[in-house]
């Protein structure tokens, strides 16, 4: 294992490979470029960082000083900047920026990510940086923005490399041979030959390019292509990419023709944003929040949830206060009232997890609710049996009283029941309504359990009061 880690840079080694030399740290010297406005300077100190950090140190400035920045340092380092950042800072970034200075930045992005950025912008600002960008960046930047972001044509690059069924070997060696700064945009493609609708009708590996004649034509070499539509979900995507060892593949419009490429690594960026985002919808958290936002931005997304919860708990402790006589009378149940709703709550939030999960993936829709409530009434029955089961018997040996054992473990089997089966259905009925099932699904099934856990525990002991007290 030794061997294996020799070659990896210990963290404290990084650490110390970032600037920090005579003049201060990073973080001083930023402040020093910045007022004297030195731009190459400052290209110069944060370029040679991994970007990630680079870019954390542009976000620890105020807002006032980022947007000095971005307007001072070279374009290039600007735009990776911006290609590094969330697509909502990113489009928060550039909409601070003047219209002339940001359309230089978008302009040096691919095209995919120029349509996000524009995508994240008031329609005025938009305009206004469009207004001020090259034409065929524009159209593209147009087209692409119509297209679902989880689809092949909202990731795809509009950029392909094409040639015509009479081009030959040499003319695709020298292009790959030039020093256009366009062909940048290419990176990862193979040539694409397109007949004169622009429909593609082959590709040529670069093999079959080292192995030919410069004199051959292209259509001699080159082999069928699988296309996808440019309306092709993100999933269905996905497992094309694990099908094929294919880098890249040709995205196509209704007609044929062809409109831009789809890469591997678009996909699974794609795939694991949409993880991340489901992951923090379901603590409340939506949108790609980050710390470096505006305080009453943050604060009003998460009072959004909050105060929906507040409304929903209200609700919940309105159960127990129907049922205070039974408290007063058996203190103990109050111990095990949190671990009912709490145990419930787990078994219910496993099978939201599952869910969402299967929803993303295609395997279920709407329609499978029934199917879906069955499969999980299943587990309900086995799981609530061993756990109500396992609390009754502490809870029996805790208190001395095994009628209150068999309250708390009856309670925490059927609540289970009811946990697990909402879990599993109601993100199919939210999706059904239009609604976000990763959103709305943790307040509803944590509201349900947690009322029909004291319900259950509360109706319970009062129904067996005498051989409780």
């Amino acid at each position: 294992m030794d061997k294996i880690l020799a070659g990896h840079p210990k963290m404290s080694d990084i650490e110390a490979e970032l600037p920090t030399d005579a003049d201060g740290t990073v973080e001083e010297q930023i402040e020093q470029h910045l007022a004297a406005g030195d731009g190459a300077a400052l290209t110069a100190l944060l370029e040679p960082l991994p970007r990630s950090e680079a870019l954390r140190e542009v976000l620890n400035l105020s807002p006032d000083e980022r947007d000095t920045l971005l307007s001072i340092v070279s374009t290039e380092f600007a735009a990776e900047l911006i290609e590094e950042a969330p697509t909502e800072l990113a489009g928060d970034l550039v909409a601070r920026l003047d219209a002339s200075r940001a359309a230089t930045i978008v302009g040096e992005l691919d095209s995919n990510l120029q349509a996000d950025v524009i995508g994240e912008l008031d329609a005025p600002e938009a305009e206004a940086i469009l207004s001020r960008m090259d034409d065929a960046d524009v159209a593209d930047v147009r087209r692409l923005v119509d297209y679902d972001d989880d689809t092949a044509g909202g990731l795809m690059v509009a950029e392909a490399f094409t040639f015509g069924m009479k081009d030959t070997v040499g003319a695709v060696l020298r292009k790959l041979a030039s020093d256009d700064d366009d062909f940048e945009r290419y990176r990862g493609q193979h040539p694409y030959i397109v007949d004169a609708a622009g429909a593609p009708v082959g590709v040529v590996s670069l093999r079959g390019l080292l192995t030919s004649k410069r004199s051959a034509k292209l259509t001699e070499i080159m082999v069928t292509p699988l296309s996808v539509p440019a309306t092709m979900p993100l999933d269905r995507l996905q497992d094309i990419f694990e099908e094929y060892p294919f880098l890249g593949l040709p995205v196509v419009e209704a007609d044929g023709r062809l409109v831009g490429v789809v890469s591997r690594a678009a996909v699974d960026a794609a795939a694991l944003e949409r993880a991340g985002s489901e992951s923090l919808k379901l603590q409340g958290v939506v949108g790609d929040e980050l710390r470096s936002m505006p305080l009453w931005l943050r604060s009003r997304r998460r009072l959004a949830w909050l105060s929906a919860n507040i409304v929903l708990n209200i609700i919940a402790a309105s159960v127990i206060s129907a049922y205070e006589e039974t408290l007063a009378a058996v203190i103990a149940i109050a111990v095990f009232l949190p671990m009912v709703s709490d145990m419930s709550g787990c078994s219910g939030n496993q099978a939201v997890a599952v869910s969402m999960r299967e929803l993303s993936l295609g395997l279920i829709r709407p329609v499978d609710a029934f199917r879906v409530w069955i499969k999980e009434a299943s587990v309900g029955l086995i799981n609530g049996a061993v756990l109500g089961l396992l609390i009754g018997v502490v809870a029996w040996v805790w208190k001395g009283n095994p009628y209150l054992g068999l309250v708390i473990g009856v309670a925490l089997a059927l609540n289970t029941l009811i946990a697990v089966s909402i879990g599993g259905v109601v993100p199919l009925l939210l999706k059904r309504m239009g609604q976000d099932p990763a959103v709305a699904s943790g307040p509803l099934l944590t509201t349900i359990t947690d009322m029909a856990g004291f319900f259950l525990v509360l109706s319970l002991a009062s129904a067996m009061m005498p051989l409780l007290v």
